[in-house]
């Protein structure tokens, strides 16, 4: 019987506003988007997705284009995931 205490991991995507585009250190790190599709952050945390993006708009160990950029969690870039995993 598997542990279900280990499987409390979440990958989750946050869809960023196409502004994001004009920082240079992004879209250079970005060479091959294409305009039309959506920019996202991918990311994975112990906490769940709704409270992650929280602290990442609130500041709290946060990735700088989440929060300027961050518009809202995008589940269906991940939904074919299984969710939480070890």
């Amino acid at each position: 019987m598997m542990d279900k205490s280990k499987f409390h991991h979440y990958v989750y995507a946050v869809l960023l506003d196409d502004q994001v585009l004009k920082v240079h250190k992004f879209s250079s790190a970005n060479p091959s988007h294409q305009l039309g599709k959506p920019c996202l952050y991918m990311g994975m945390t112990g906490l769940d997705p709704d409270t992650r993006f929280d602290k990442h708009k609130a500041g709290i160990k946060a990735n700088s284009y989440v929060q300027k950029y961050g518009l809202r969690l995008a589940p269906e870039f991940v939904a074919d995931l299984r969710q939480p995993m070890s």
